[in-house]
């Protein structure tokens, strides 16, 4: 498969937030800059299959293989007091041996090692074969801004006075974001999130899925190894927003519903493959979709209290008897200006669709990027992970989205408050601002994506970079 082309490896940590832009990754790599590429796919699942992957990807390129690597177990080990960030560690650690018989086996060695900012322990694999190592942060530049100067944030700042006084994070060079909206694991001092913070800053370069007309005084930061603190051996490379094109087969009821509807009068409500709210949440959200009287799509999941990433790793299950959690009558009340779908939506077609005005969003960054590349302005909702701090890059520094004063942790958002988020995206005065933003960016994306464009550049030089080594090497083993 390899024979002939420069090869490189990606490694993807668990989770479709995660393996989603590496999948967009090799494939712009294999399409546009002539690589071949192979992405390892780590996982917890032991029924998910390559067939599957592939289905999900999009991926027909004769220049580009998906490897599932065995599922690991770390049931034995892991009780609720175990965050997200720690498990994902832990998951990619029992991988490792898995993922260095794979290369091994490899008749071409690859020249690179690329993984997501999550996997930055198969660095140690990418050094015993001698391989170029690149970290690719799948969120935006601000997290890795963070990321990189947190250890150097959490000898300066006091924490509890930080917090009490509702202060802002200062990172020279970046736009500041309130410690309390910062990531959740930078706020706990999570151990694994520092050590991140180290690896990446080893790396031989950082890709970052953002583009420059939408952060630019972070990622002017990130450049200045003089503000930030990075290794000069570690340039950074805005390469986004790649995110999963638009299937045109998934024409089911959903799309046929919007086909009937007017441009831009419909709201998409999702909180992500990972995000629930609580019971009451859910009820005080479907009176405010309600009150708007604005046309909407719900994807709907069964309530869960204490905890809005329940169906990270796994699913909590469809209760089909929606009227065990939503208001009584909403369904039959609701049903000329909304649709109600349980669990899925084809997310990237809904956004894409003319009718679509708005998103509702847990903003998890790859749905933002969605948003942003269609031109929908957002109502942000943060659930879990660095979504507080997505909020705030959105809302505040980039101003494609409103958000609620009221949204706290473990709060309820009221339905009036909501009702009133809702009219001012999608058609109050308001709201224009944010509006007209996001289409502005829309049209900066295709640029930076097309050929001769700062992201489409920036991977060039990655690419041209592999190409360079891998004519070295096989000088010396010529």
């Amino acid at each position: 498969m390899h024979t002939g082309k420069v090869h490189v490896a990606l490694v993807a940590s668990p989770g479709m937030g995660h393996l989603i832009p590496v999948l967009e990754l090799g494939k712009r790599l294999v399409s546009h800059h002539g690589i071949s590429a192979t992405i390892f796919v780590v996982t917890m699942d032991a029924s998910l299959s390559r067939s599957q992957l592939l289905k999900v990807s999009g991926i027909t390129d004769d220049f580009l293989d998906v490897v599932l690597l065995p599922a690991v177990d770390i049931s034995a080990r892991v009780d609720k007091t175990i965050g997200i960030l720690r498990q994902m560690a832990m998951m990619v650690h029992e991988a490792l041996p898995s993922l260095r018989s794979a290369i091994l086996a490899m008749e071409v060695q690859p020249i690179a090692l690329i993984v997501d900012m999550f996997a930055t322990e198969a660095f140690v694999v990418a050094e015993e074969f001698m391989m170029f190592k690149y970290v690719f942060v799948t969120t935006n530049a601000w997290f890795l801004a963070l990321t990189v100067h947190g250890p150097n944030l959490d000898k300066e700042v006091d924490r509890d006075d930080h917090i009490n006084n509702q202060k802002p994070i200062h990172i020279p060079g970046c736009e500041p974001v309130r410690f309390v909206d910062c990531y959740e694991q930078f706020l706990r001092r999570n151990e694994v999130y520092f050590r991140m913070g180290t690896e990446i800053s080893t790396a031989d370069g950082i890709l970052v899925n953002s583009f420059y007309d939408l952060e630019p005084l972070t990622l002017a930061a990130l450049h200045d190894t003089r503000k930030v603190g990075l290794a000069p051996k570690a340039p950074v490379y805005p390469i986004g927003p790649l995110v999963r094109p638009v299937e045109l087969s998934l024409r089911g009821e959903v799309l046929r519903w919007l086909d009937m509807q007017s441009k831009e009068s419909v709201l998409y409500v999702s909180f992500g493959s990972g995000g629930t709210l609580s019971a009451k949440q859910t009820i005080e959200l479907a009176w405010g979709l309600e009150n708007s009287q604005q046309r909407f799509i719900w994807v709907v999941r069964p309530p869960v209290e204490n905890d809005s990433a329940a169906t990270v790793f796994k699913s909590n299950g469809v209760n089909n008897d929606f009227l065990d959690y939503l208001p009584e009558g909403f369904l039959n009340r609701t049903c000329k200006n909304g649709l109600v779908v349980p669990k899925w939506a084809p997310q990237t077609e809904i956004l894409s669709h003319p009718s679509i005005g708005g998103f509702l969003s847990h903003c998890g960054w790859n749905s933002s990027l969605e948003s942003i590349v269609n031109g929908v302005p957002m109502i942000v909702w943060p659930l879990y992970a660095e979504q507080k701090m997505n909020a705030t890059v959105l809302a505040e520094h980039i101003g494609v989205a409103t958000r609620s004063k009221l949204l706290a942790p473990k709060g309820v958002v009221g339905r009036d408050a909501i009702a009133a988020m809702i009219r001012k995206i999608m058609f109050d005065k308001e709201g224009e601002a944010i509006r007209a933003k996001v289409k502005m960016l829309k049209s900066c994306a295709v640029k930076a994506l097309s050929n001769g464009g700062s992201s489409y550049n920036a991977l060039a030089t990655v690419a041209e970079e592999c190409k360079i080594g891998m004519q070295r090497r096989n000088a010396k083993t010529g």
